[in-house]
């Protein structure tokens, strides 16, 4: 018999605001990161009052690791220090690789209506912390869509969707932590079972309903984190969304200081300096 991955423990996200003043739920982030290696971060924004996300974004540093944005309904306008402009909407992902260091702007391109999105941050390994900034915007058609014998809606933004019977890969790929982001509608009494490599780590954020993941039950806006070996099943009574998380960790130091991640003390505090010289992006 197969054994599962076993629910290690399930997480309650905290509202904050960022930014300029934006609400949002921040899920993962914070003290005990370590315990989501190789992810950093998951922010929650959802709303449809203006006040809650109008002032936005706007420019500011990041170093050392990756921010993933996934927009469920809104438009959002990134502008870099790169030159890089793009619009991310509704089904819209966009991957931006701060490595180095990179200066952004993300601002509301709409003055009402819903705005409503994650934003995932994913760490570098060490040796690329310093390496060449980058940033890519996917329309929605870029991103594969499939829908799975039992009938639930895949959307595949990176890594490789299989559950034995379907095959997909991602619109992204990353080689060190294998990252594996999936957006899972389940329709009422639906099943799936993801295939996922032993040794990644695994979390399981449910957005919309109540979910069954391997006999234990994990209920709207709870985040479960999974043991990294083993089978994974999840079902639904009357339906859910759920985003499935999952990477291989890089078990490296974590020092994080606002938006900067790197490995020690004293990266950080260069970091800062770079920052004052101007020296961040260079």
């Amino acid at each position: 018999m197969t054994p599962f991955r076993k629910v290690l423990a399930q997480h309650i996200g905290q509202p904050t605001s960022d930014g300029a003043g934006v609400r949002l739920t921040r899920v993962i982030g914070g003290a005990g990161i370590e315990r989501f290696d190789p992810f950093l971060m998951l922010d929650e924004f959802s709303s449809d009052n203006p006040d809650d996300y109008i002032a936005g974004f706007p420019p500011h540093p990041h170093r050392g690791f990756e921010t993933i944005t996934y927009m469920l309904e809104g438009r959002m306008r990134h502008e870099d220090h790169l030159g890089n402009v793009g619009l991310l909407e509704s089904g819209g992902v966009q991957w931006m690789t701060a490595a180095r260091g990179i200066i952004h702007s993300e601002m509301p391109e709409q003055e009402q209506g819903v705005m409503r999105g994650f934003q995932l941050w994913l760490n570098l390994p060490a040796k690329d912390k310093l390496g060449d900034a980058g940033y890519r915007d996917y329309a929605p058609g870029e991103i594969p869509r499939i829908t799975t014998a039992s009938g639930v809606a895949v959307t595949v933004i990176a890594g490789r969707f299989d559950d034995g019977q379907i095959q997909q890969d991602g619109a992204v790929q990353r080689p060190h932590t294998a990252p594996q982001l999936f957006d899972l509608q389940l329709p009422a009494g639906a099943r799936v079972t993801p295939r996922l490599a032993d040794g990644q780590r695994v979390l399981l954020y449910v957005y919309e309903g109540e979910l069954a993941v391997n006999g234990h039950t994990v209920g709207s806006s709870r985040l479960a984190r999974l043991s990294e070996e083993g089978a994974i099943e999840m079902s639904s009574g009357a339906g859910a969304r759920v985003l499935l998380i999952a990477g291989t960790p890089l078990n490296e130091p974590i020092v994080q200081y606002g938006p900067f991640v790197m490995n020690s003390r004293e990266e950080i505090e260069q970091a800062l300096r770079d920052l004052r010289d101007d020296r961040l992006t260079a």
